[in-house]
């Protein structure tokens, strides 16, 4: 049997999930920043903050923020004076994130088509790489943390922010029936797409638990790791470090 891996709740071939995953985000891109804050309560915003300040980004390093899109987390380190380089796998949402950039008047900062799995700089590049809620999207993790591992410096660390498993009790159960039933309403009002949304949801479930993406972080190489839950683990930032 070909090799089968998870599309949300199915299961299909690397390749077919490479282009749907695709489609998923080309379809979403104009919206995905406007349903982000529908969807946590604007929360995101503070992930994503505190998510930087454990980055803790400096003048002059040079950074690659993958699966960067619409610049979120690209726009917060270059305030900080780091070198980011935004990739992303789908050019509809580097276009959304260059043109926001242009709206904010920030410069600098590198736009760059990659795939996670198999990037085009070379070894030992970056100082720090991060990824905010794109990890869970690449057809092959295990492929994408190597390429991290390899691209960065000695010295250099990794950061991934991404939805996990709650462990509190209750709000788990309530989480889960609201993103079930409600985020793919949310998809179709704000963003006309009810199945992208669904995929979304979807894609978390089928997520590692952060014990066993920890384990697959330390599988690529890294030392030092960490987890650090949010919300109980609705949300966690993992850390690496290549030593």
């Amino acid at each position: 049997m070909s090799e089968q891996v998870s599309f949300g709740y199915e299961e299909v071939s690397p390749e077919e999930k490479t282009e749907r995953v695709g489609a998923v985000f080309s379809s979403v891109a104009r919206k995905y920043d406007v349903m982000n804050d529908a969807m946590s309560a604007g929360m995101h915003r503070l992930w994503k903050d505190r998510f930087v300040r454990r980055v803790k980004p400096r003048d002059g390093e040079a950074i690659l923020d993958m699966a960067g899109g619409t610049g979120d987390i690209a726009f917060r380190m270059a305030e900080r004076g780091a070198s980011v380089t935004v990739s992303d796998i789908n050019q509809d949402m580097l276009d959304v994130g260059i043109e926001r950039a242009m709206e904010r008047g920030i410069d600098g900062l590198v736009w760059s088509r990659q795939n996670a799995e198999e990037l085009s700089f070379g070894d030992r590049f970056f100082d720090a790489y991060t990824i905010a809620f794109g990890i869970r999207n690449v057809t092959r993790i295990d492929q994408a943390l190597a390429e991290a591992h390899r691209v960065l410096k000695h010295g250099g660390r990794f950061f991934c922010l991404e939805f996990s498993t709650t462990e509190w009790p209750g709000f788990k159960e309530a989480y889960d029936a609201y993103s079930h039933r409600l985020v793919p309403k949310l998809g179709s009002m704000i963003a006309g797409d009810a199945d992208s949304y669904r995929y979304l949801i979807e894609s978390i479930r089928r997520f590692p638990p952060m014990p066993e993406f920890e384990g697959m972080i330390r599988a690529a190489g890294f030392t030092r790791t960490k987890v650090e839950p949010i919300l109980g683990g609705l949300v966690a930032i993992h850390s690496g470090w290549k030593i």
